[in-house]
């Protein structure tokens, strides 16, 4: 990681969770409310170098729900609480992530962490992508902004999201990295914003070209 894009993450990591703290509060209130379970959920990720770590979320699922099904989240998953889904359409589950970016363990852009299982898949040339620190968001990530509902429509979830998808996004990743810069970053965050506020119930509607498409270079896990 770059001294200037290490610079871009602790500052915009330490204003966001300054400023959103109001909302932080709000949400930590509101999933408290609703089962009186746990605020947070934490689960092992793969980090930089394939160095595991926890990552921070609003919990999202029923309490216990990696007992019961996937660890993966397909279409109207029964485990998924109602503010859950509400903080699931809007990525505001996401928003404790910038503790694991402010200490170093993510980064604001960079590939999503996957759970070790998946991870043990991975062959030579995709293990390159843990070279790269994890992030909030990514390229692939504004490109399967609707990941839950296409897993949905396959008799075999699981088979496609492993075999399909994630060799997919560690393809982009490894092509938007190549390139990279804190510019083509500050792109993918605000493209990230544009697709969120673009969606609707899952459909997602047209949106800017990507960072390749523009000549830069080129999970959702449980709860």
């Amino acid at each position: 990681m770059t001294r200037a894009k290490r610079t871009l993450d602790l500052v915009a990591a330490g204003a966001g969770l300054v400023l959103l703290a109001p909302l932080l509060a709000v949400v930590a209130v509101l999933v408290k409310s609703e089962d009186g379970g746990p605020v947070f959920f934490r689960q092992e990720r793969v980090g930089y170098r394939g160095r595991p770590f926890r990552i921070w979320k609003f919990r999202t699922m029923v309490p216990g729900a990696a007992a019961r099904g996937l660890p993966l989240t397909v279409g109207c998953d029964a485990r998924v609480t109602r503010i859950g889904a509400w903080l699931r359409r809007l990525k505001l589950d996401e928003l404790p992530q910038l503790f694991n970016v402010l200490v170093g363990e993510m980064s604001l852009v960079g590939p999503r962490p996957e759970v070790p299982c998946y991870v043990e898949s991975y062959s030579t040339e995709q293990q390159r992508v843990l070279e790269l620190v994890p992030g909030m968001t990514d390229e692939a990530s504004i490109r399967y902004v609707a990941e839950s509902a296409l897993l949905a429509a396959s008799l075999d979830p699981e088979r496609v999201y492993v075999s399909e998808i994630v060799p997919d996004k560690i393809r982009l990743n490894l092509a938007y990295a190549a390139h990279a810069t804190v510019w083509t970053d500050a792109w993918v965050i605000l493209a990230t914003l544009r697709r969120l506020v673009g969606s609707r119930n899952g459909v997602v509607h047209a949106a800017a070209a990507s960072p390749a498409e523009s000549g830069f270079a080129a999970q959702e896990t449980i709860p």
